[in-house]
């Protein structure tokens, strides 16, 4: 029988206490599991450590977080200091990302994870969108119950053409929206395959990349498994990185 596919899910970093630690939300190891997969949650590694991690990874997950990408990643201040930021992550999931794109490793990217992958190929993020002439507050309502956060917020349009599209069909669906940035720069080389009412980018992919790859501002993975829009999107991911791990993994005949 044939083993589940690893996929690598980074983690953030947060102090409990006074005691530093690496941290991923449930919600993202559960949804890997929806998928077919087996979910490793991975600490903050070293640049030099990415390629020995990848040897073992048949995808890769990049979370949302409280925490924002740091604008020095695309060449700005600080516009809030009062949210958080977790520069320990940048410091390896962007190196990580053009690696794992380049190895056609499958990559399903989340919220912040959205973010960072157009950061870490050269794009820009409005740090505000609220504060942007046109754009609409796609932040979650504060201090409400996870329910009412996380709840259905406006509908994208999913462009035709595209990955997504092929995944559920070009038109409308209802997603949530709990995000302050968002694309402000598309990276070179990336196709829109959402957006919001307002034009901000909801859904992008690396156009050319070798394997799947699929990058949403909203969150799939919440109560993925009672919302068939997310068990679409965690089957196909699921299944590139069945193909990825039947297409690299094959082990030798044993000798008779």
């Amino acid at each position: 029988m044939k083993r589940k596919p690893v996929v690598i899910i980074p983690s953030c970093n947060r102090v409990l206490g006074q005691h530093p630690f690496h941290v991923a939300g449930k919600k993202y190891a559960e949804a890997v599991r929806l998928a077919g997969c087996l979910p490793l949650v991975v600490p903050a590694i070293a640049g030099d450590e990415i390629d020995d991690l990848l040897e073992v990874a048949d995808g890769v997950l990049l979370t949302g977080s409280p925490s924002n990408v740091h604008p020095v990643n695309f060449g700005e201040d600080v516009h809030d200091p009062t949210l958080p930021l977790d520069p320990e992550r940048d410091n390896w999931t962007l190196p990580l990302i053009p690696r794992v794109i380049q190895r056609g490793i499958p990559l399903f990217a989340i919220c912040r994870g959205f973010q960072e992958t157009n950061v870490a190929l050269g794009g820009s993020l409005y740090q505000a969108v609220h504060e942007m002439p046109g754009q609409r507050d796609h932040r979650g309502a504060k201090d409400a119950a996870p329910e009412v956060t996380y709840g259905l917020a406006h509908v994208v349009e999913v462009l035709p053409g595209g990955l997504l599209a092929d995944v559920l069909g070009a038109g409308e669906i209802e997603v949530n929206s709990v995000h302050g940035q968002g694309v402000n720069r598309l990276a070179d080389g990336l196709r829109v395959e959402a957006l919001a009412p307002d034009g901000l980018v909801e859904a992008f992919t690396v156009a050319h990349a070798p394997a799947f790859n699929l990058c949403v501002q909203w969150h799939p993975e919440w109560q993925a498994e009672s919302n068939p829009v997310s068990m679409r999107l965690l089957t196909a991911f699921g299944d590139a990185c069945r193909t990825y791990r039947d297409r690299h993994r094959a082990m030798p005949e044993p000798d008779r």
